[in-house]
């Protein structure tokens, strides 16, 4: 019995301490930037021009604009949660190669980027560079595309601008359901800051929306992108399933590949 007691007091404490590890250091959980030397140089096997936008309380923000020879529209990515743009440029690539420009973002912290994060500002940045490619494109020729958390960025920038279409790779409800189907055992309900509701969002998004999720995605899981589908008003709408796809490796599938050959055509 005094054992129990003994199990149960150390238990208790060992999940206080998860519970204020968690609080004080959920944006290196939920944030993984790799960063790069500002005179980095970029190299790909691809026309592109580097480029940086100023955010309005001075964050510098660096991206990097692909060309394709004979351009059909321009794809506005938002990438995941971790690595830099000498990663994401590499795995653009082949939407360029399908006749799309690409314009692909580093948030706050990656790659040569620099300021603050909060959502706020991160909701703000993807603004600042919707306007750009609206300055150079029309609305009709934009798609969004937004990958895992980068996907609730794309939902909520597409629900305040005009685009062709929404695409979505591995999306997630709300940043709390992700997390919570991975750590049930805290009250992340009371600890997350960052609420990133795609669930809100999607409902006020006017153009076509395609969803891509993998089976057996073991950090957002399908559930958590079906629901998010499901709770999609308009009847344009599409999920494209990828039997035993995880979170990172859909780009492994021809039915990934058919199925973005059939959204871009």
């Amino acid at each position: 019995m005094q054992k129990l007691k003994c199990f149960g007091i150390f238990a208790g404490i060992a999940l206080i301490l998860l519970t204020l590890m968690a609080y004080l250091f959920q944006e290196k959980l939920i944030f993984l930037p790799t960063k790069l030397p500002q005179g980095h140089t970029y190299s790909f096997q691809a026309d592109f021009d580097e480029i940086f936008l100023e955010a309005k309380d001075g964050a510098r923000l660096n991206a990097l604009h692909f060309y394709a020879a004979e351009p059909k529209g321009v794809i506005l990515y938002f990438h995941g949660n971790a690595g830099d743009l000498s990663r994401w440029g590499e795995i653009v690539l082949p939407f360029v190669d399908m006749d799309y420009d690409v314009l692909v973002m580093d948030y706050r912290k990656y790659g040569k980027s620099t300021g603050e994060i909060s959502e706020e500002a991160l909701y703000q940045d993807a603004q600042l560079f919707y306007n750009y490619v609206e300055d150079k494109y029309t609305a009709d020729d934009i798609i969004i595309y937004g990958r895992s958390l980068g996907a609730s960025i794309a939902t909520q920038l597409a629900s305040k601008n005009q685009s062709q279409k929404l695409l979505l790779e591995t999306p997630f409800y709300s940043l709390l359901d992700a997390a919570q189907g991975r750590f049930p055992f805290l009250p992340l309900k009371q600890l997350l800051r960052y609420e990133m509701p795609s669930h809100k969002f999607i409902r006020e998004v006017q153009c076509p929306i395609r969803i891509f999720h993998g089976t057996d995605d073991a950090v957002v899981s399908y559930d958590s992108g079906k629901k998010l589908f499901d709770v999609i008003p308009q009847s344009d709408k599409r999920m494209y399933t990828i039997p035993e796809g995880n979170h990172n490796n859909l780009s492994e599938f021809e039915a990934y590949w058919n199925a973005i050959k059939m959204e871009l055509q």
